[in-house]
């Protein structure tokens, strides 16, 4: 079934090639990656690998969304002699065809401004022909680079007086390293090395090059980037100041970063690039730096790329689609939390996964056997705000985001049954004194707290209502719970655009997270 919202040009930017031969095989692929399917996926907690056809992002848009695929001795052509084309169509940015020799011509050194360049003319070209006003950029990697670069960088000094937005709707990154990429070992020489011979044109991963990449002429400090300029720190723009304040910016809930955690199935280079990035990665991106600052974000395990990769997998899919396409969006976050003072050595962890109806893989997964538990803090103990270590902090209420899911009320689902989506949370503590673990009274793998809450939102009518029950408070099975019959949990503030409340914790986690402690539900209409 199709998602009947706004329909808009999709183009596509793959990710690093390396060298001559990797941008030889590249360019033989029409669709540059988009098309790749995969047959495996892992489950469980013993990471079990088990057979799943995933037909590819680009023949699932076409069936599901009915996006069309045009080609006319290439899409280039196509757009050439074509005045008018449909706007709910996919197109290929073949930014490194230039680069390659496969076609007789001296092949040209790859130059990501160009790229990000060549991007804008391909944008206002489909502006012209499709009548859309905007397009979605999905990216593999160093794509989301090239993406960021057009936002950030082109657009304010090629098309001054323009916002980012008045081009680009929406951006999905798969893998980008939107913070470089960095290694566990050497002590900071492999990245210096790297970035001093720009072997391959691997520089564009190191934060002097990113910083004059990512930053408009008239902003950027000559001298390098200034002391505390991250690269995963992406100017946002609100939509209040004029285009000349928002120059370099664009809206952050616009943007979507899917976030890699499996690094073991990263087999490039025999495991090299695995083993120097460490385990808190994709296998090639650190967990930390594959994600904006401020962005909506799911996490998978799954590597950078290879047959268990991130573009290549039902749940990549998945979040591109509801995120595109879906008319809901729900955050679920911790407030209110007070955890336990007697024991200055006992730090305290979150793990959380989402799971939508209907579908059969984890939409948002955060374990720490995969190296992303959500690391909780106290702000009532430490006078700070809530930190998370992989690249998101938390409210100034201090909040503690678990995750956000974006649905659509036009897929199938029983009935007129609300959408249900269910989250998996646990808590568990761990004992550590200068650096070294405590197990006198560990038990592995077990949590302190652990249980589901099941959230059902129904779209109907002029506000979004929702309803939320604890497993472990439901009497019988999962799917013969029927919210409808009871009132929906009240709203905080009926005036706001969105939908607010509070679900209280089962008694058993008082002791654990305090009285006040709270899951708190945003839901909003979305598109």
């Amino acid at each position: 079934m199709r998602t009947p919202s706004a329909r808009l040009p999709i183009i596509y930017v793959r990710g690093y090639a390396g060298g001559t031969p990797g941008i030889e095989k590249a360019v033989t692929d029409p669709f540059y990656g988009f098309n790749e399917g995969s047959t495996h996926i892992r489950v469980g907690r013993e990471d079990d690998p088990v057979f799943y056809q995933f037909e590819s992002p680009l023949l699932r848009l076409h069936l599901d969304e009915g996006y069309h695929i045009l080609v006319e001795g290439s899409q280039e052509n196509y757009l050439e002699n074509h005045d008018e084309i449909p706007p709910d169509s996919i197109w290929i940015h073949r930014f490194y065809d230039r680069c390659a020799g496969a076609w007789g011509a001296g092949p040209q050194r790859f130059d990501l401004e160009t790229a990000a360049a060549d991007l804008l003319d391909l944008i206002e070209k489909l502006q012209a022909r499709t009548g859309a006003s905007q397009v979605h950029l999905v990216a593999h990697s160093m794509g989301g680079l090239i993406c960021r670069c057009l936002l950030q960088k082109v657009i304010p000094e090629r098309r001054p007086g323009r916002r980012a937005a008045d081009y680009v709707a929406k951006l999905f990154t798969y893998g980008t390293p939107h913070g470089g990429i960095t290694f566990d070992v050497g002590f900071g020489v492999p990245e210096a090395l790297r970035d001093m011979v720009n072997f391959n044109g691997a520089d564009v991963f190191g934060p002097a090059r990113m910083y004059r990449y990512l930053t408009p002429a008239g902003r950027r400090d000559e001298a390098g980037p200034p002391v505390g300029w991250r690269a995963v720190d992406m100017p946002d723009d609100d939509g209040t100041g004029s285009a000349e304040d928002a120059a370099g910016s664009f809206p952050l809930n616009r943007v979507f970063c899917f976030v890699g955690t499996d690094s073991a199935d990263y087999d490039v280079a025999h495991g090299v690039s695995s083993a120097a990035v460490g385990p808190r990665s994709d296998g090639l991106v650190q967990i930390e730096n594959a994600q904006v600052t401020g962005a909506h974000r799911a996490f998978a395990h799954r590597s950078h790329s290879g047959r268990y990769g991130l573009v290549n997998s039902e749940e990549g899919y998945q979040n591109l689609r509801r995120f595109l396409f879906g008319d809901l969006r729900v955050r679920a976050d911790l407030v209110g939390l007070e955890l336990p003072e007697d024991d200055p050595d006992v730090t305290w962890q979150a793990e959380v996964e989402l799971k939508v109806r209907g579908l059969p893989v984890l939409m948002h997964e955060r374990v720490a056997p995969h190296w992303c538990p959500i690391q909780l803090s106290d702000p009532r103990r430490n006078g700070r705000r809530g930190r998370d270590p992989d690249g998101d902090r938390a409210d100034g209420d201090g909040a503690v985001p678990l995750a956000t899911a974006f649905l659509s009320t036009a897929l199938p689902r029983p009935g007129t049954a609300p959408l249900r989506y269910a989250l998996d949370l646990r808590v568990l503590s761990l004992r550590e004194h200068k650096g070294f673990f405590g197990f006198g009274d560990h038990l592995e793998q077990t949590a302190d707290f652990a249980d589901t809450l099941i959230v059902d939102v129904q779209a109907a009518g002029p506000r979004p209502a929702a309803w939320a029950h604890w497993n472990s408070e439901v009497t019988g099975t999962i799917k013969d719970l029927h919210p409808e019959d009871e009132r929906p949990l009240p709203d905080e503030d009926p005036q706001a655009d969105s939908w607010v409340t509070r679900v209280r914790l089962p008694s058993t986690t008082a002791p654990i997270l305090g009285e006040g402690a709270r899951v708190r539900l945003i839901v909003g209409r979305w598109n």
